[in-house]
C-alpha cells in the first residue's frame, strides 16, 4: 500500500519509515500538511498517516481538505500525534479520522490498525470491480 505520511518530527519520520517499509508498504513522507497535500495530489496514496501539530497546514486542516475533495475523501486517515485529549480525539474523528492513536505508539497496534483499513479498501476495490 502507498501511505502518506505528513510529519514534522524527524524521528518520527524515520521511525515511521522504517516500520512501514519493513511491513511491505510504500511510505511518502513530508514534513508539513502543505507538502503532504501536494505530494497526494501529484503520487496519491492508498492510507494516509497525519501528525496534527504541523507547520504550514496541520493534521487537521489536511484532512479537511482531503475529505472534501472529491478525488481523496474516501482515503483512510489516521491521525497519530501527541495530542491524547478527548477533545482532541473528538475533533480528529469529527473531522473525519478513520483511526487516532497517540505518541507515543507501539508499532504492532499501527500495523494492525493499518491492516484494518488496508482490508476495508480491499473490499471497497472488490466491489468496485463487480459494478
Amino acid at each position: 500500500m502507498k501511505v502518506l505520511v505528513a510529519e514534522d518530527d524527524s524521528n518520527f519520520q524515520a521511525l515511521l519509515k522504517e516500520i512501514l517499509t519493513e511491513a511491505g508498504h510504500q511510505p511518502f513522507i513530508e514534513e508539513n500538511g502543505l507538502l503532504a497535500w501536494n505530494r497526494l495530489n501529484k503520487d496519491g496514496a492508498d492510507i494516509a498517516i497525519l501528525d496534527v501539530n504541523m507547520p504550514k497546514m496541520t493534521g487537521f486542516e489536511l484532512l479537511k481538505k482531503i475529505r472534501t475533495s472529491e478525488k481523496y475523501k474516501n482515503i483512510p486517515v489516521i491521525m497519530l500525534t501527541i495530542r491524547g485529549f478527548a477533545n482532541d480525539q473528538v475533533e480528529g474523528y469529527e473531522t473525519g479520522a478513520d483511526d487516532y492513536l497517540t505518541k507515543p505508539f507501539d508499532s504492532h497496534i499501527l500495523l494492525s490498525r493499518l491492516k484494518v483499513l488496508e482490508r476495508r479498501i480491499i473490499k471497497q476495490r472488490a466491489k468496485k470491480k463487480q459494478n
